[in-house]
């Protein structure tokens, strides 16, 4: 069922999936396609992941690009925003999403399940998407020069289109919908992986096959992870940032700053140095012992 939103109501939300090249290896590429209800302008993301963290991150990219957010966003059930939608009740949405639409200010909407999709207007994203966009580009240098070209595709002629329903520019019928968006946050929501980890006695937590060091202070005690997507690792003891590194391959060993493990060298050194004087003590009442005989 098809209806039309006021401006600045409805932002849509989609996945999709195509195979392309990047780099010059065929690849899954997964998509989030975020169409605005009223002006039909829309913005898409790729990724090489559909979970919760980068369905935040392109609802987030796509805000960004429209400059302002919607009223309220409207999801599929996948299990990124919707824990559970019963048919004969109202969605429950997973709390992350609820803390998502609580920083940006939007209300989460849920299509019924088992129906007729109510958010899919005229022009199926989607598949306009595949069969324009990934039509004319067939391969990438990289997933940066993909969403560029993303970007500009979407710039140069999906905005610059007529728009069957409303028979009307997509990008000038926006400029009536912009001025009823809401303002952006001061601060971009982190759509970081947040996990826990027990530092290690020697001063190293494990992430993802590899070992990062921490400041010793921390050996044994409880830290949060921040895991962005951009590969960037935060380690947070409470509310305080102690270490930060780059993700890497375990093939590439271990990630270690000297600053981290400095007092605990100093220890161990001070403990090492301890067997060694008692060995000269020793010996010099062993040499005692020896001229008394």
């Amino acid at each position: 069922v098809r209806y039309e939103t006021e401006p600045g109501q409805q932002m849509q939300s989609d996945w999709g999936e195509i195979e392309t090249v990047i780099g010059g290896e065929e690849t899954d590429v997964k998509f989030i396609a975020n169409t605005l209800g009223y002006s039909r302008r829309f913005h898409f993301w790729c990724t090489d992941s559909l979970d919760a963290e980068h369905t935040y991150e392109g609802l987030i990219n796509s805000f960004e690009y429209f400059g302002g957010v919607t009223n309220e966003v409207l999801v599929d059930n996948q299990k990124a925003a919707v824990y559970a939608h019963p048919s004969d009740g109202k969605a429950i949405f997973q709390a992350r999403f609820v803390d998502l639409a609580g920083h940006y200010g939007f209300t989460p909407r849920a299509c019924k399940p088992y129906r007729a999709r109510t958010k899919g207007k005229d022009e199926r994203m989607v598949g306009y998407i595949k069969h324009n966009f990934f039509e004319r580009y067939r391969a990438f240098e990289s997933w940066t020069h993909l969403n560029q070209l993303a970007e500009q595709w979407l710039r140069d002629e999906a905005d610059a289109r007529v728009q069957g329903t409303v028979n009307e520019v997509v990008s000038e019928r926006f400029t009536r919908e912009q001025p009823h968006l809401q303002a952006l946050p001061r601060e971009r929501y982190d759509t970081s992986y947040v996990e826990t980890r027990i530092a290690g006695w020697d001063g190293y937590i494990e992430v993802r096959g590899n070992r990062y060091s921490v400041p010793s202070a921390w050996a044994g005690q409880v830290l949060t992870v921040r895991i962005g997507l951009n590969r960037t690792l935060r380690v947070y003891g409470g509310d305080s940032k102690v270490a930060e590194h780059a993700l890497r391959d375990k093939t590439l060993g271990w990630v270690t700053v000297a600053e981290h493990h400095s007092s605990l060298w100093q220890n161990t050194l001070r403990r090492e140095a301890m067997p060694a004087d008692v060995e000269r003590r020793s010996l010099t009442v062993y040499e005692e012992a020896a001229q008394w005989n």
